[in-house]
């Protein structure tokens, strides 16, 4: 009868201390459970359902118990997304309740050991013999090992009280910025451009010409000239809707000198302050009166910030960086004086969500990648680049640069050319070119001896 007794109050205790086990199960080889498949940005799959989250991890339970831990950055958007709401869902179920600040299961794990200390004194009273009971009687012996039992459990309980804690501390994601937020920023130029969207990016469509005048003010010219480029289709500039914190953000004092590290809301990329030479284009006399200038395809990009896009998006971004994060101009979107830049030349906005600033010192534009981005693997540091990004072919071999040359002026001619002129001390030299329905291109080249060179090109 007495063992019974034992056996009745070891079982209840038991079943109070339920509500702390290990949430879920382990799964075996053979078990009928589908376990679900996690994709990495790495192209790897992990197979196994969520149990929790801890900081910026998540862990997955795999076969015969196995935890493996993932960068909450590792995993690809839409697995991002399906992990939050597991974490959301986690966080309600272990939602600890408060009142007047204090958890309502806060008491009872606490005064068990005191319930059962009192027990077993009244017990000790009952039997007349406290030592003889309990270190020689099977009843004695009994309810000493219920009660260390029941302490390793109290353990184990605190121990999973800890881990779901320390799931109410997850660093949140960043929210996925909405595509009307940033299609709101490209309106003023349509219908120059286009603009789309799907889950994982938004898409700008454009011909590489910008709303401004280009070339004028160039002093350092190597002959390349604007010609329009075909950023349309699946050759569309792509920035990412759900941007990530980089572990560490990706510098471009040594990186991204190839490519774009933004995309104006005028359609033009935004290229690295340094060009692949490691110079700033700025200051060596590269750019024209905007910021641009064009590559060895005849591709018009900037490579200082399009400060001047602000008089006509007002206090929206003037571009987006190929990491996801919006650039604003030289205030904040409230209107507000600039605050104070980091080393990657931008900072939280009050909204919580990190942006960048375009100014007039260098970096310009983008100091450092402060989200997360896939680097072409066909390319190298300095000259790596992003991907996904748009791309240009050129239509006719590079040029050399011209020493001394001074772009005094560019017009257009019709719809389809242009007449770019340069000096050279006192004497201009020209270049007069155009294209047809076919993508045919023509180039004549007057030098400031009057010596005249025309070539065609098809594209």
């Amino acid at each position: 009868m007495k063992n019974i007794i034992c056996l009745f109050i070891f079982c209840a205790f038991i079943n109070s201390t339920k509500l702390l086990a290990h949430a879920g199960g382990h799964f075996h080889k053979g078990d009928v459970v589908a376990l679900s498949v996690w994709k990495l940005n790495s192209g790897e799959n992990v197979r196994g359902n969520f149990s929790f989250a801890k900081g910026n991890v998540i862990f997955i339970e795999q076969e015969e118990g196995v935890f493996k831990s993932i960068l909450f950055s590792d995993l690809i958007p839409a697995d991002q997304k399906r992990a939050m709401l597991k974490i959301d869902k986690f966080i309600q179920i272990n939602k600890i309740k408060y009142d007047n600040n204090v958890p309502e299961n806060f008491y009872w794990p606490k005064l068990l050991p005191i319930f059962i200390f009192v027990l077993l004194i009244l017990l000790s009273f009952l039997f007349k013999n406290f030592k003889f009971f309990f270190l020689n009687s099977k009843l004695g012996l009994s309810i000493t090992s219920c009660f260390l039992l029941i302490s390793i459990l109290i353990a184990c309980s605190k121990s999973e009280s800890n881990t779901t804690g320390s799931s109410s501390t997850i660093v949140p994601a960043l929210p996925k910025t909405s595509y009307l937020f940033i299609d709101s920023a490209f309106n003023v130029f349509k219908p120059a451009i286009s603009t789309r969207w799907d889950d994982n990016y938004f898409y700008v469509a454009s011909t590489g010409i910008p709303n401004h005048n280009m070339m004028i003010g160039i002093t350092n010219w190597q002959q390349q000239v604007p010609i329009t480029q075909p950023y349309n289709g699946t050759n569309s500039w792509s920035i990412p809707l759900q941007p990530v914190y980089a572990a560490i953000p990706l510098s471009t004092k040594t990186n991204l000198m190839k490519g774009a590290v933004a995309v104006a809301v005028n359609g033009i990329p935004i290229f690295n302050a340094l060009n692949n030479r490691g110079e700033d284009s700025y200051k060596i006399g590269e750019l024209d009166n905007w910021g641009g200038h064009c590559g060895k395809g005849d591709d018009y990009h900037y490579h200082a910030a399009p400060l001047h896009l602000s008089t006509l998006n007002g206090l929206k971004p003037i571009a987006f960086a190929v990491d996801g994060f919006p650039v604003y101009g030289s205030k904040e979107p409230d209107g507000s004086i600039m605050n104070a830049l980091d080393t990657c030349h931008g900072h939280v906005g009050t909204n919580g969500v990190y942006h960048y600033h375009g100014t007039t010192e260098y970096p310009y534009v983008v100091g450092a990648m402060k989200g997360k981005v896939t680097l072409d693997p066909a390319t190298t540091a300095p000259e790596n680049q992003v991907i996904p990004q748009a791309f240009t072919k050129p239509v006719r071999p590079a040029t050399n640069p011209i020493n001394g040359a001074f772009i005094t002026d560019f017009v257009a001619v019709g719809t389809n050319g242009y007449n770019l002129t340069y000096k050279i001390g006192s004497k201009s030299g020209y270049v007069k070119y155009s294209w047809d329905a076919n993508n045919k291109y023509t180039f004549i080249l007057i030098d400031t001896a009057g010596v005249s060179v025309t070539n065609s090109y098809q594209r």
